[in-house]
This record gives C-alpha cells, sequence and structure tokens, in this order.
C-alpha cells in the first residue's frame, strides 16, 4: 500500500497516456462490421455501389399504366413524385442510402428523412407531387455508403458505419417553417459511455440502428462496441441520450427490431424481445433488463448467405427475414424466408418464397396483409401474405426504380422503402437515382382485410403525439383502377 501511494503521481500520468491512446486507436481505426470482437470479411456483401450516373429529372405525378409509369416498370403503383439525388445537394459520386419518415403531430405534414453518403436530407411532402427539400444535416465526421436512421418522439437518431461518427439527435419541430435549404446542425450528440465507465469504450462507427417506441430505447447494431453487438441507449429524453446496456453474447448484429412482446408466447408476453439479423444466423435476445440481457434462440438454416435484415408480422407470430448473398452464391431468385417464432426459444423456418426476379434483396417491412421490399435492381416489390402460416406469399405490385435492369448484386437500385405512412404514400430510396414517393393500389387480402398499422405505434410518427393510429394504404379492388 505505501509503494502503492508513493508511485500514485507516475501511475496517474501513465493512466492518462493509456487513456489517451485508446482514445486514439478508436477514433483512428478503420470501421467495417465487427462480429465476435474480430473483423468480420465481408467479400462480396455490400460492395460499395458502383460511382452512379446520371439520376435523371424531377418528374410529378405519372399513372401507372400498361405497365410503366413514364420510363419507370410498375403495376399496380403510381408514381407521385422523384426527386433526384442532386436536387438534394449530392455531388456526381454521392449516393442515396437508407431513410426513414416522420409526421408532425401537430400540422399532419409528412416527410421524408434521407441518408445520404455526406449527411441526412430532410424533404417536406406537404404537396406530395412536388418535394421540397429543407436541408441536410451534414456527416459528423466522413462521407459514410451506410447511414441509418430512426425516429422517436419527433427526434431522428442517426448512425453511420465511418470512423467518429456516433450517433446524432436532430430535433426535427425545428423543420416547421424553414423557407430553403440550409445546412443544419445537430441538437446532441453520443457516443457512448466513455473510457473507464459501463464496459468502458466509445461508440464511433455503427452499421445500424433499432429503435423501441413503445419503450424509449434505441439499439445500435454493428458497430466498434459490444462486439458488434446490441449497444443499448436509453432516449427517453431524446437530447439527452445514456448508456444503457451491451450485449456481445451473440456478435455481430447487421439489424435488428426490437418490441415490447404480445405475441403467444405466454412466457415472454410483455418483456422487450429484439429480433436480430447476425450475418451468420437468425437470434432473438430478452433485453427487458437492460443490465443483464439474455438469449432466447440463436439458428441457422439451410442455404445460408449472409442474414441481412427481417421484420415481424403484426401479431408477433411470424418473421420475414431477407438474406442478401444467397441469390449471388446459390443461384436462385429472390427468396424471402418465414419463420415461425410462436416459440421464442425454438423458430422454426416454415419455407421460402421465390420472386421471378433474380435481384438482391435488401431491406424490407410489414404492414397489415402485406410485405414491403426494397430490392435493389428489381425496386420496390409488394407481396401479400395469403397463407404465412405456410410460407405462402404472392407479388400483388411493384415499382422498379432502375428501369430495365433486374440482375443479381449490388450495382445500385432500391435500398430502402417506409410503408408507415398514415396518407398511404410509400417512400423509396435508390442508390444512384434518388427519392422516389410512390401510391400503391393494392388489392383486397384474400381473407377481404386492410392493411393495418402495427400495434402501438405509426412505425415513424411520435406515439406520444395527436398524429392518431395511421390509415392503411389505399385499397381497391383489382380491375378499379
Amino acid at each position: 500500500m505505501k509503494t502503492a501511494n508513493r508511485s500514485r503521481p507516475a501511475r496517474r500520468a501513465a493512466l492518462l497516456l493509456t487513456a489517451f491512446l485508446l482514445a486514439a486507436a478508436v477514433l483512428l481505426a478503420p470501421a467495417p462490421a465487427f462480429a465476435g470482437g474480430l473483423r468480420l470479411d465481408l467479400g462480396d456483401h455490400e460492395a460499395p455501389p458502383e460511382a452512379p450516373g446520371n439520376p435523371g429529372a424531377a418528374t410529378a405525378s405519372t399513372p401507372c399504366v400498361n405497365g410503366r409509369a413514364g420510363i419507370y416498370p410498375c403495376h399496380d403503383v403510381d408514381l407521385v413524385a422523384f426527386l433526384p439525388r442532386d436536387e438534394m445537394g449530392l455531388g456526381a459520386q454521392d449516393i442515396v442510402n437508407d431513410m426513414w419518415g416522420w409526421t408532425d403531430p401537430s400540422t399532419g405534414v409528412e416527410y421524408a428523412l434521407v441518408g445520404l453518403s455526406n449527411g441526412t436530407a430532410f424533404v417536406s411532402l406537404e404537396d406530395p407531387a412536388h418535394p421540397r427539400w429543407l436541408g441536410t444535416l451534414p456527416t459528423r465526421s466522413f462521407a459514410a455508403t451506410w447511414r441509418d436512421l430512426k425516429v422517436y418522439r419527433d427526434h431522428v437518431f442517426v448512425v453511420a458505419d465511418v470512423v467518429s461518427h456516433g450517433m446524432q439527435v436532430f430535433d426535427l419541430t425545428r423543420l416547421r417553417n424553414v423557407a430553403g435549404p440550409q445546412s443544419f446542425g445537430p441538437d446532441a450528440e453520443y457516443a457512448g459511455p466513455g473510457l473507464g465507465a459501463g464496459s468502458g469504450f466509445f461508440l464511433t462507427d455503427a452499421h445500424n440502428i433499432a429503435l423501441d417506441e413503445e419503450t424509449g430505447y434505441a439499439y445500435v447494431v454493428g458497430s466498434n462496441t459490444c462486439s458488434g453487438g446490441l449497444h443499448m441507449v436509453d432516449v427517453r429524453d431524446p437530447r439527452r441520450p445514456r448508456f444503457a446496456g451491451c450485449s456481445a453474447a451473440t456478435g455481430y448484429i447487421h439489424d435488428t427490431e426490437c418490441v415490447v412482446y404480445r405475441g403467444p408466447d405466454a412466457r415472454y408476453q410483455g418483456h422487450e424481445l429484439c429480433f436480430n439479423s447476425n450475418a451468420d444466423a437468425f437470434s432473438i435476445h430478452d433485453v427487458t433488463d437492460k443490465r443483464s440481457p439474455s438469449v432466447l434462440a440463436r439458428t441457422t438454416y439451410p442455404g445460408l448467405g449472409y442474414v441481412h435484415q427481417g421484420w415481424l408480422t403484426d401479431d408477433q407470430r411470424f418473421f420475414l427475414l431477407d438474406d442478401e448473398l444467397d441469390e449471388l452464391r446459390f443461384g436462385h431468385p429472390t427468396r424471402t424466408y418465414v419463420w415461425d417464432v410462436r416459440s421464442l426459444d425454438t423458430p422454426r423456418l416454415v419455407g421460402w418464397h421465390d420472386s421471378t426476379s433474380p435481384a438482391t434483396d435488401h431491406n424490407l417491412y410489414v404492414r397489415g396483409h402485406y410485405v414491403y421490399q426494397a430490392n435493389y435492381l428489381a425496386g420496390l416489390r409488394i407481396l401479400e401474405m395469403v397463407q404465412i402460416e405456410n410460407a405462402v406469399l404472392s407479388e400483388v405490385a411493384y415499382f422498379d426504380t432502375t428501369p430495365d435492369q433486374e440482375e443479381v448484386g449490388f450495382g445500385g437500385g432500391a435500398w430502402n422503402v417506409y410503408p408507415f405512412f398514415a396518407s398511404g404514400l410509400v417512400l423509396v430510396t435508390s442508390i444512384g437515382e434518388g427519392l422516389f414517393v410512390l401510391r400503391p393500389t393494392l388489392p383486397e387480402s384474400a381473407d377481404g382485410g386492410a392493411a393495418v398499422a402495427p400495434p402501438g405505434s405509426d412505425a415513424g410518427s411520435d406515439p406520444g403525439g395527436d398524429s392518431g393510429e395511421p390509415a392503411p394504404p389505399r385499397l381497391v379492388r383489382r380491375g378499379d383502377g
């Protein structure tokens, strides 16, 4: 003890130097994803898209007639508007990536929140046929091929898979009455608990973020922390994000959906669960106790390429999953996997749906009876869940953002789709093109029901606001237009 006391100044200096070197290593390290604490060799997964060409001119209000909406192949999806990437402040080599939506609870105006390689663009859909770019929240550090964002309590939370970015927080109510494009600053930034607190790390790069709007917790995944697993953040006070917990139990997570569980497995009703796409597996976490999360299941399947992303059905009985490399590696068409998750510790693969297109799939979401998919060079694909318990799906509508290209691979095309607006508008971001504002005219489902929003929230609007439960997309009978 006496020796330790006598060496305290030297030890303090050594600790400060170590902290500085560790922080520098974190901030300067390259930013590929982590898996189990090791760098993940992604091979041909999500190779950065080719340098985009001319995105084309802005277009408004073009109905889908005889299989085309202007130059775009389509079926039962009208083009409301197209906003090219260069009209969101992007240069010739910049791209569009992920996207989410927000509805102002006071005005009812819907907004597109568009991930760009150089930041996050805000687009007003007050006049949907003439979307208006309001400005951009610049990237915190460097340009990023991969940016992701989600909304809670009128704030958007943004991460990027690039060094020194962390998480940005922006108050979306600032968009009210914005006259023209401007550069916005964040309202808050988050970089994790820091050295010497919690697990002792900084959050720098992250591939994705999920947000449970019912609980107010964000789940950052694919980051330089938690072995790429769940980095949990309390955002109930959006401008003061706080570290809540970490789970590295299943290694790298590429994407996740986290919900308060109300499904059929009585053992976990009321628990907060995350359904994870782990690249090499599908897993389910119980994150009710953020200090002690537990893994309920981790499983694989024959023909696995890269478990990329997925979404629960509204009743939380099934999970639909897209695999981003199976088409490339095994030569089959676009494939959507259906998992029975009625028993959460033993999820069971029911089967899969094969598209008529060979294109690589990217992101999908479920609303009511319909699955909305962004499938790269096949564009937006909408499937009806005819008999989901038997993995029977039927394509009922589509809109191709890259005309006459449907090959497999990552050469461009639809990155993300947002189908949760009350108006029935559906947004699609296309990598080299820009933002598409679309309106499906969907047939009634096989059982006569209409699409409904997931229970509890509008997956993009503030559940604590006054926006109310969203209406379904506009439904018409076949042949009615």
